[in-house]
């Protein structure tokens, strides 16, 4: 064995320690870890997102929470079209910014034809505070879509999730039979494949990932066309975990590699294909 893979694996057998005494120590702390590094939520943004949300409308959406019987207020944003008959898209984010981070691709998706609401899960923005959870983004989610489901029931209605988001969605729409559609960008099969594409990521933790984002497992039962774009610069979400999760679902569906896109201007950089995408899978 040379000196460098006996120093990798030392390495990666301290690295197993730690997370074996995280273990010892309560599974609880490491589940709430977990959750503080996939969503990492904020009420803060970035400068662009701040311009973007300017002249949107706030929308709030109560709900009784089903797991604990808490009361659970989300902050979201609408962007409605001018005619009435357009179609609906519920934008759910990735991590780190609010919904205000999102801002610049819900204007760039209502530029498409879209009225857009983008939803702040727990945790997030103006969003009631607390930890979020895997568990409690799904519940968020059907929330927001019930809301888009009862103010806009004529409406062709979609679904769209970035990075996070995009398993999010998947979720979301493996349990509703409603929607018109599904589109997820820069997104994943599930987090411990994510882990595994790491330099890291040769290490065996997958049993120990609680917050598993297992949209591969879920894709094949939406039941409407999806739409899967990614950047070929994506850095941080590997292109082909967007490829396998296309791979997994039912037709009608349609994968778009946007050249030069990376995870966070795909949207912007790939518009036309987009366009291209919607008229072509979606009728829009």
């Amino acid at each position: 064995m040379t000196r460098l893979a006996s120093l990798r694996r030392l390495t990666g057998l301290a690295l197993l320690a730690l997370m074996l005494l995280g273990l010892q120590a309560g599974c609880a702390s490491l589940d709430e870890r977990q959750r503080g590094w996939i969503f990492q939520p904020s009420d803060r943004t970035w400068a662009g997102g701040l311009a973007a949300a300017e002249g949107m409308e706030d929308v709030w959406i109560g709900f009784k929470s089903t797991a604990d019987g808490s009361d659970v207020r989300l902050h979201g944003l609408w962007l409605p079209q001018l005619d009435a008959r357009a179609p609906v898209l519920l934008y759910l984010h990735g991590a780190r910014y609010d919904v205000r981070g999102s801002a610049p691709r819900m204007r760039r998706l209502h530029a498409l034809g879209f009225s857009v609401l983008g939803v702040d899960y727990r945790g997030f923005g103006k969003s009631t505070p607390g930890l979020p959870s895997e568990a409690m983004a799904a519940e968020d989610a059907r929330a927001a879509w019930d809301w888009v489901a009862q103010r806009h029931p004529g409406a062709r209605r979609f679904i769209f999730g970035h990075s996070l988001g995009g398993a999010i969605g998947v979720n979301l729409a493996s349990q509703v039979g409603d929607e018109a559609g599904l589109i997820v960008e820069g997104s994943f099969t599930s987090i411990p494949d994510v882990v595994s594409s790491f330099r890291w990521g040769w290490l065996p933790v997958s049993p120990l990932i609680t917050q598993r984002f297992d949209a591969a497992s879920r894709v094949a039962d939406i039941g409407s066309p999806l739409l899967v774009v990614h950047g070929s610069r994506d850095s941080l979400i590997p292109p082909r975990l967007g490829q396998q999760l296309y791979e997994r679902a039912r037709e009608p569906k349609r994968f778009v590699l946007v050249e030069g896109g990376s995870h966070h201007n795909t949207n912007a950089v790939g518009q036309a294909q987009y366009r291209e995408a919607l008229s072509t899978l979606f009728g829009l």
